[in-house]
C-alpha cells in the first residue's frame, strides 16, 4: 500500500479496516458515498478518497463505477498443506493457485554470499529472476531467485512466467533433499516497496531459503519479501521427551492470509 497520507487519512483507513476485518462490516456491504462518509466523520472528501484508495489497494473493498463501493467477499481459496519432504509438489501447487509477474530474467555472476550458499565457484553463473506473486489482484510477495546456470538453462523466460520455479526444477530432473530457511523482519527498500505497493520503510517479512540436492549441491537460493498484512507464521508445538526432560518441539508452518479476509480454518499454505 502506498503512503496513506495525512494522519486523519490513516486513522480513517484503520477505522474501516478494523470494522471490515472484525466482521462488523460484512462482505457485500455497500459503503456510504464519499460525501456521506465525509459529513458523518467530519472529514474532507480528499481524506475519505485517499483512505478508500488504500483499502482498495489492499483488497478490502471493491469499487464498482456507477454502482458503489462494497466490502470484498470473504471467501478464501482452498489451502495447500505443505511439509519439507514434499516441498516441490506443495510449493508448485501454491504457485498454480496464484498469479505471477516476471520482472527480470537474466544470467550473471551471483553476489559472493549467494555463490557461497549454493557452493559455487568464483566464475560460476546463475540464472537470476525477479517476480511478484499476486493473490487475486493484490501483490503479496516479491521474490528474487538464483539457480545454477546448468539448471537454469533447462527452462526459458516464458516458462518461468507461467510455471512455478520449483515445478520447473523438478522437470529438469533435480531432486530437492534439504533446505535451510531463515525468517526475519525488515523494512521495505525502494524496489520491494514499489513491487508490493507499500510505502518505503514499511515493515516486511523477510525469508531466505537455500535448497540443496542429495549430494549437497545448491539448487536454488530464494530471497522473498512478504507483506505482513497478508502473510502470517503459525507455530504448532508437540510435547515430547520423558519425565523432567519433556519439552515442546515446535514445527513452523505458514499461512497466507488474503488482505481483508478471514484466515482459512483448516490447512496451511507454504511460502
Amino acid at each position: 500500500m502506498d503512503a496513506i497520507g495525512t494522519s486523519k487519512t490513516h486513522q480513517f483507513y484503520l477505522l474501516l479496516k478494523e470494522r471490515i476485518t472484525s466482521g462488523a462490516l460484512q462482505p457485500g456491504h455497500r459503503l456510504p458515498s464519499e460525501p456521506r462518509l465525509a459529513a458523518s466523520h467530519n472529514l474532507s472528501r480528499i481524506t475519505i478518497r485517499r483512505a478508500l484508495d488504500g483499502l482498495s489497494r489492499d483488497g478490502l473493498i471493491l469499487r464498482k463505477p456507477g454502482t458503489g463501493t462494497f466490502v470484498r467477499d470473504a471467501a478464501v481459496a482452498s489451502a495447500v498443506v505443505a511439509d519439507l519432504s514434499n516441498m516441490l509438489a506443495h510449493l508448485a501447487a501454491m504457485g498454480r493457485a496464484t498469479r505471477v509477474k516476471l520482472l527480470d530474467f537474466s544470467y550473471g555472476a551471483p553476489p559472493p554470499s549467494i555463490a557461497e550458499a549454493l557452493k559455487l565457484g568464483r566464475r560460476d553463473v546463475t540464472q537470476h529472476a525477479l517476480r511478484i506473486r499476486y493473490l487475486d489482484d493484490t501483490p503479496f510477495s516479491y521474490l528474487s531467485t538464483h539457480v545454477p546456470q546448468a539448471i537454469g538453462k533447462t527452462y526459458s523466460r516464458k516458462d518461468l512466467a507461467v510455471t512455478p520455479l520449483l515445478e520447473l526444477l523438478e522437470r529438469s530432473g533435480v531432486v530437492a533433499s534439504t533446505a535451510s530457511q531463515t525468517i526475519s523482519a525488515t523494512l521495505a527498500g525502494p524496489e520491494a516497496a514499489a513491487a508490493l505497493g507499500v510505502a518505503m520503510g514499511s515493515p516486511l517479512l523477510s525469508l531466505v531459503r537455500v535448497v540443496l540436492d542429495g549430494n549437497g549441491n545448491g539448487i536454488e537460493h530464494l530471497t522473498a519479501f512478504y507483506r505482513p498484512d497478508m502473510h502470517a507464521f503459525r507455530m504448532e508445538m508437540k510435547r515430547t521427551g520423558r519425565g523432567l526432560d519433556r519439552y515442546w518441539r515446535p514445527t513452523i508452518d505458514t499461512e497466507i492470509k488474503p488482505a481483508g479476509r478471514r484466515p482459512a480454518t483448516s490447512g496451511r499454505r507454504r511460502a
